[in-house]
């Protein structure tokens, strides 16, 4: 009997990570790069913007040869170009060139290859979660665990992303793993074991280096952790051990991070985290509560009618009610158990720091990374543990009572099916569909492609090259014809990105200095970002040849805005 459990256990820890597997590789490709993944390409092949052809008119057809791999290039050297030109930490980057040059030339099939190592992260966060809860719970809550990594649409989306939220995802789960060990140790008196301190530090160490907001993450922990000894101080044996052990640890993730502390100053004062807005009133609180709710149910109301946007936003409100009230009744049992109650104080504890600090960034510093879901990775670990802990403790309690055993098991039941249908529409491209939709802009564009066509982006930085550059990649096989572009029948496509300097007339000058074109007809978009519909004027020129008037009923804004002109010689 108890051989056919274990195995039970395990066949359902192996369909969990199956299922999970399945819906992070699945259509991995089908959703077109958004600026933030153009950026991870960019440096992840190697190159920098200076590798990015600027100020010249480039064929649409060629924007493909920028995705490349740029052969010998070392790992100081890409920490550079991030040094100069983004605000990342390199590792991440280190090793999505290394990944890349292994599978190089990478073809025609290079953006799933690009997004391949997030979703392999993501299936390992599948693992580490399960180990968190069977070690902090008890078995039936790893395997839960795992189901809901598997499902969570939230951890999917950031699985088929092109960006490092699913690596350092796993390395706060490993690191959780270690701080649950040591607060164990710390209840029972045992011996400090330093290989367990140890490892804790390691993996706060690389999170360090592949994303910042693991700091966030690191020092919740230490909160934590003093919060347990303060709390246990009566009752510990070897408090020098336990100091000595905290302060080495501490030590070791802070000296290791000192050579890049330089790079954390001057990124923070870069203009490319402006985009982040103040916080407006209580809208951190409400805006966290939305992501909650995003981890468990996402259904598709974006860019939907009102009345179908309603009715959905009024299914997800009251199945986040009642996923709520399980977890707090789960939540309530985890606590008042002795076998229980350090590891949930402990997760609850993490996550309530780490809470404390985005709020303080929104309201002292004025950048509220409440609003952006994905930011949540940084506690999204314990919120997944302590919900799954939740309602295993809930099916234990009733498997004891032998009573209502088919309602608690269909409620596991009903949050597993929820999270694999929210997570069929995240991959179909209906749920956290991806910002600035350059699919929708290149269709917008497109729509007359028996028109020669040329998109002009005026960059103000290297961000807006980016997202010129996913609007680019989006436009291109739109505008081909056939396998080969290169020899197709298809109108001639170009786009061009001219810096707004001084202001955006440069960018209206440099058009008309542009060479004569070979056509009599051309559908011209010109994007701007930062500017507003009155900045276009009603004609322009390109070259001095053609002139292009203003389509009024033709301009749009999706974050940035883009007109077309009608030019003709």
């Amino acid at each position: 009997m108890a051989n056919r459990k274990l195995y039970l256990h395990y066949l359902g820890l192996v369909g969990a990570i199956a299922l999970g597997a399945i819906l992070r590789f699945w259509h991995l490709d089908l959703k077109p790069l958004w600026m933030d993944e153009v950026i991870t390409a960019i440096f992840s092949f190697g190159k920098s913007y200076n590798n990015v052809p600027l100020d010249v008119l480039l064929p649409l057809e060629r924007v493909p040869e920028i995705f490349t791999i740029q052969p010998g290039v070392s790992c100081s050297q890409i920490a550079k170009n991030l040094a100069t030109q983004s605000t990342h930490p390199p590792l991440f980057f280190c090793w999505m060139y290394s990944w890349l040059e292994l599978l190089s030339p990478v073809g025609s099939e290079w953006i799933a290859k690009l997004r391949f190592p997030a979703a392999f992260f993501g299936v390992g966060a599948i693992v580490a979660i399960y180990s968190l809860n069977r070690i902090a719970f008890f078995r039936s809550a790893g395997i839960i665990g795992a189901a809901f990594m598997a499902v969570s649409p939230l951890a999917v989306y950031l699985s088929q992303e092109a960006r490092h939220y699913t690596l350092p995802m796993l390395l706060i789960t490993l690191a959780l793993l270690g701080l649950v060990q040591i607060v164990k140790d710390i209840e029972r008196q045992q011996k400090v074991r330093f290989w367990v301190w140890l490892q804790w530090a390691i993996m706060n160490s690389i999170g360090l280096y592949v994303h910042y907001f693991c700091t966030l993450a690191f020092i919740a922990q230490i909160a934590t952790l003093l919060v347990l000894i303060c709390w246990y101080r009566a009752n510990i044996m070897n408090k020098r051990q336990i100091w000595l052990a905290l302060i080495l640890s501490t030590s070791v993730v802070a000296i290791s991070f000192l050579p890049w502390l330089p790079m954390v100053v001057n990124d923070y004062n870069r203009a490319e985290i402006d985009w982040l807005q103040s916080p407006k009133n209580i809208s951190p609180f409400y805006q966290t509560l939305i992501s909650w709710l995003l981890m468990v149910i996402s259904l598709p109301v974006e860019n939907q009618p009102f009345a179908i946007a309603f009715l959905l936003g009024l299914s997800m409100l009251l199945f986040g009610i009642w996923v709520g009230w399980q977890v707090f009744q789960g939540l309530k049992q985890l606590l008042y158990e002795q076998s229980t109650h350090l590891a949930t104080f402990t997760l609850l504890s993490f996550s309530v720091w780490v809470l404390l600090e985005f709020f303080a960034i929104a309201y002292l510093l004025g950048k509220d990374i409440t609003a952006v879901p994905r930011y949540h990775f940084v506690y999204y670990p314990a919120f997944c543990a302590l919900l799954s802990a939740s309602f295993a403790q809930v099916n234990k309690k009733e498997k004891i009572r032998k009573k209502c055993i088919f309602n608690v098991h269909s409620s596991i039941f009903i949050l597993l099916i929820v999270g694999i249908l929210s997570c069929v529409f995240v991959v179909s491209d209906l749920v956290f569909q991806k910002p600035f939709e350059p699919g929708k802009v290149a269709q917008n564009m497109n729509q007359d492609p028996s028109i020669p066509l040329m998109m002009v982006v005026g960059y103000r930085d290297y961000q807006d090259v980016a997202l010129g550059l996913s609007f680019a990649l989006a436009l291109e096989p739109l505008r081909g014809v056939g396998e080969d572009k290169l020899i197709s029948s298809s109108p001639s496509s170009n786009v061009a990105f001219f810096k707004q300097s001084p202001d955006f007339a440069s960018v209206l000058q440099k058009l008309s200095q542009l060479p004569t074109p070979t056509a009599t007809h051309l559908n011209l978009w010109v994007v701007g970002p930062g500017r507003k519909r009155r900045d276009y004027p009603q004609q322009i020129a390109v070259s001095q040849q053609m002139t292009c008037s203003k389509d009024s009923l033709q301009y749009y804004r999706i974050g940035v805005p883009y007109q077309l002109y009608h030019c003709k010689n």
